[in-house]
């Protein structure tokens, strides 16, 4: 019986983000930069504050509720929030002995 290991880095081997991006997912993890606006079809819209100029806003999401607005800016801050964990490197679950 023959068997075949093949040793693989995953977290080397994966495209790693930039300085940029990570800049980014710091400013977009933070509430403080976010808002809900009500839109004219009465569709309420989150946002988030340009990185650079403070006059722009990036669309992200339509909702028809505050509420779910909120939830849909507070899960969005918890993806990116998720995203800068593993810029540390690989999350080790289990090891053995």
């Amino acid at each position: 019986m023959t068997f075949l290991y093949t040793r693989t880095n995953t977290w080397s081997s994966a495209p790693q983000p930039t300085e940029e991006a990570i800049k980014i997912w710091k400013h977009i993890s933070q509430k403080k930069n976010w808002r809900i606006v009500q839109l004219p079809n009465g569709f309420l819209q989150t946002e988030y504050k340009d990185i650079d100029d403070e006059e722009v806003w990036h669309d992200v999401t339509r909702r028809e509720t505050i509420a779910g607005a909120e939830q849909a800016i507070d899960s969005s801050i918890d993806y990116y929030v998720k995203k800068l964990e593993f810029t540390k490197g690989p999350k080790v679950v289990k090891t053995f002995k």
